[in-house]
């Protein structure tokens, strides 16, 4: 396998991992150079499968970014609050300091009813409204999840919704952290990142690169096969699946290093060559996901 240069983002991104960046940011806290943050976690047009991913999380665990980190205001699967109450707080949290996380795109078709977050006073609440009000007040914003950063699923081919991603939508700087869904140490490190350190460094597309630096390909455990021209012919041979549509040389992720489910396995470990679920024309432009 080819050597990986010392001044690789993917290896801070082994030194530097979500867990050390909250540290960071909670040793700030407690010295109060810094203060807790309030965070928005807005669910738009998607599957929710972003923050289903967040509580995977293990390094550090979900409970360890909401009790030591940030203070979850509105999120529309975790609360308590329900109803008017609900939305209530998430109005009250946009006259303070705060980062909104959306996961999901932005339906805009008949004025974003394709997506309703609420009832307010009568009326009905769609996420379009919520990602605009609260978009325009906050200290931050982050895509997690490739719907928002790009439109994704929701927003593939015919497009019923006229889904548009987050950037597309608003008129401000947007971090994208992509992935269907998106690992969670990349949206935790990313957060994290904001609070003890401002900006993260980004890429052209405004990938944080800790995580999206280089791509799969450059670490992938069967990339000695491609450079010696052995492929595999169907699945679950060991060989490189490029032949079989792979698209990890297109894919900006860590997923090599990271792996998911606790660490332990990553699609191209399991016999499945990469679909390019973080790329930015996924899946239009990654299908079919498997050819021979």
């Amino acid at each position: 396998m080819n050597e990986i240069p010392s001044n690789c983002p993917m290896i801070s991104s082994k030194t530097i991992t979500a867990r050390r960046m909250m540290d960071l940011a909670i040793e700030k806290i407690e010295n109060t150079s810094i203060h807790k943050i309030n965070l928005i976690w807005l669910e738009a047009t998607g599957c929710a499968g972003n923050i289903i991913s967040l509580l995977n999380a293990e390094n550090p665990d979900i409970i360890y970014l909401l009790d030591q980190m940030v203070t979850l205001k509105y999120n529309n699967s975790l609360m308590a609050a329900e109803g008017a109450g609900a939305f209530q707080q998430f109005l009250d949290t946009l006259e303070t300091e705060f980062i909104l996380v959306v996961e999901g795109a932005v339906a805009t078709k008949d004025d974003g009813l394709y997506t309703v977050i609420a009832r307010y006073q009568g009326e009905l609440v769609t996420a379009m409204e919520a990602v605009k009000m609260a978009g325009e007040k906050a200290k931050y914003v982050v895509t997690v999840g490739t719907c928002a950063s790009y439109g994704g699923p929701s927003a593939a081919r015919p497009n019923p919704s006229q889904s548009v991603s987050v950037p597309q939508f608003l008129n401000k700087e947007v971090i994208r952290v992509p992935g269907c869904p998106s690992h969670p140490d990349w949206a935790i490190g990313t957060i994290a990142n904001l609070i003890a350190f401002g900006m993260p460094e980004l890429d052209p597309q405004s990938r944080p690169i800790i995580f999206y630096g280089i791509t799969i390909h450059d670490q992938c455990t069967r990339r000695s096969y491609f450079n010696n021209g052995i492929f595999a012919t169907k699945l679950g041979e060991p060989e490189c699946m490029f032949k079989l549509g792979c698209r990890g040389p297109v894919t900006r992720t860590d997923c090599p290093v990271r792996q998911w489910n606790g660490y332990v396995n990553w699609p191209i470990e399991d016999n499945t060559p990469c679909i390019g679920c973080a790329q930015e024309r996924f899946p239009d432009g990654m299908s079919p996901f498997v050819r021979y």
